[in-house]
């Protein structure tokens, strides 16, 4: 399918169980993203439920142990390669927690996409933003979807949803909030990328 005109060759990594991997990989099933294939799914953790989710449709994955490696370069270097091997024009960072260093970067520019579960430009570079929104006590906080840079969560802004926050919400109150317009601005992102490509 990378020979089609136009086509997007993605590649998902996810550091953790991926949870916004596994629902976009059920949109991409039911036909989200007709002009996307979803090649590859990295992970991390030996229990993924978006590795389980891949296997199900027949996408390829690829576990990676990040320990495995000397240093972040050579690790990142592993990931390029297999990337490369599977024609990758794309990647979404789906709760990926390293810095993309410049290898990849270089590889892929304005092509690497991330998730953040905060508006940016508030409670950035950090892996407790919705905690950090609350503890501050803003009435609003939200999701951004981002193209990267050389930084922890800077650089262009894709798409943005603003999550009201209530008298008395935690951490756990909001998460279903979160999993429903995650699960939609990640959607609502490849399908802008379709859009523009």
């Amino acid at each position: 399918m990378s020979t089609e005109k136009n086509k997007l060759n993605w590649a998902f990594l996810c550091s953790f169980w991926g949870r916004n991997a596994k629902d976009t990989l059920k949109a991409y099933n039911k036909g989200a993203f007709p002009k996307s294939t979803i090649k590859l799914v990295i992970y991390e953790k030996k229990i993924c439920g978006a590795a389980e989710e891949a296997k199900k449709q027949g996408i390829e994955t690829l576990f990676v142990d990040p320990k495995d490696f000397k240093d972040q370069v050579t690790y990142q270097a592993h990931l390029l390669e297999a990337m490369k091997q599977r024609e990758v024009t794309h990647i979404f960072m789906m709760g990926y927690q390293y810095l993309i260093r410049e290898a990849i970067l270089h590889a892929y520019p304005n092509r690497i996409v991330n998730i953040h579960p905060s508006l940016f430009p508030s409670f950035l570079a950090t892996k407790t933003a919705i905690q950090d929104a609350l503890a501050y006590g803003v009435k609003v906080t939200g999701i951004t979807t981002h193209i990267i840079d050389e930084h922890f969560d800077r650089g262009h802004i894709l798409q943005q949803v603003p999550i009201r926050i209530q008298e008395g919400d935690t951490f756990e109150s909001l998460g279903p909030t979160f999993r429903k317009k995650g699960k939609k601005i990640i959607a609502e992102t490849i399908q802008y990328i379709e859009q523009n490509h």
